[in-house]
């Protein structure tokens, strides 16, 4: 589709999707979504695409819902709202490609958890964090609540939830939220650096990394170990194989 909101860009197995909405800082409305999951449609059959970088325009990664559009909301309205970025969101999470939030700037509400949806967070060190929908008399609608506390622990995430405070990026690496933090100019490189990194490594490997991971942190930790056992003897007889001849043959593996 012709993109209104995003703009894209694939270069060496990276795709790097921007959210380009600077007048609004980037707020996520109706159209975003729509543009998000055509743009996930292409990305699950592009087999050329290894790892996908998302980041913003302008001042802000994104600095929440588009209040404007939810302001005259009725309760059903807005829980279908609600279920639309969320079903977006796991989207994100289960896609079977690498997804680096590259944190440009105020990653608020639904921004915070668009890039918790992500499997890396690299932050700028402008970067703003937080889950501000208590001031609004809300609560976070798009998993906030839940991925929030899986990712920085269960008191963290309340404090932030209970207090709307916002915090740096720097505070955001203490916490565990982000990753990394690089200087303004270093984030899109450095981000690309760690996806071209990842895109050198075994692909199946590297999809059955966040297949397992994502599976065996909602599970039963027993449960996480079976599968992790099966997808591990997956890969004999074919990447796997490659890998260690190329290791004892002392060469670059032939990845197919």
């Amino acid at each position: 589709m012709n993109y209104q909101i995003l703009k894209t860009e694939i270069q060496d197995q990276v795709a790097i999707v921007t959210i380009s909405r600077p007048e609004a800082m980037n707020a996520l409305n109706s159209k975003f979504f729509e543009e998000m999951n055509s743009f996930l449609d292409d990305m699950t059959n592009n087999d050329e695409v290894k790892v996908i970088i998302i980041t913003g325009e302008g001042k802000a990664f994104v600095a929440g819902a588009d209040i404007g559009e939810m302001v005259n909301m009725n309760s059903e309205q807005g829980e279908k709202f609600s279920k639309t970025g969320q079903a977006t969101f796991e989207r994100i999470e289960n896609l079977d490609k690498p997804v680096i939030a590259a944190v440009n700037g105020f990653a608020l509400g639904g921004g915070c958890e668009l890039a918790m949806a992500a499997d890396i967070r690299i932050a700028n060190n402008f970067a703003k964090f937080g889950q501000p929908e208590v001031n609004l008399g809300l609560i976070p609608g798009y998993a906030g609540t839940q991925r929030l506390a899986r990712i920085v622990g269960l008191s963290n995430a309340l404090y932030l939830l209970y207090t709307a405070d916002m915090i740096t990026a720097d505070e955001a690496l203490r916490i565990g939220l982000v990753q990394k933090v690089a200087e303004a100019d270093q984030l899109i490189p450095e981000a690309v650096e760690i996806a071209k990194k990842i895109a050198s490594k075994g692909p199946e490997a590297v999809k059955k990394v966040k297949l397992v991971t994502r599976k065996g942190l909602l599970g039963h930790f027993n449960e996480g170990c079976d599968l992790e056992s099966k997808e591990f003897g997956s890969l004999f007889g074919n990447e796997g194989t490659e890998g260690m001849k190329a290791f004892l043959e002392k060469r670059t593996p032939n990845w197919k």
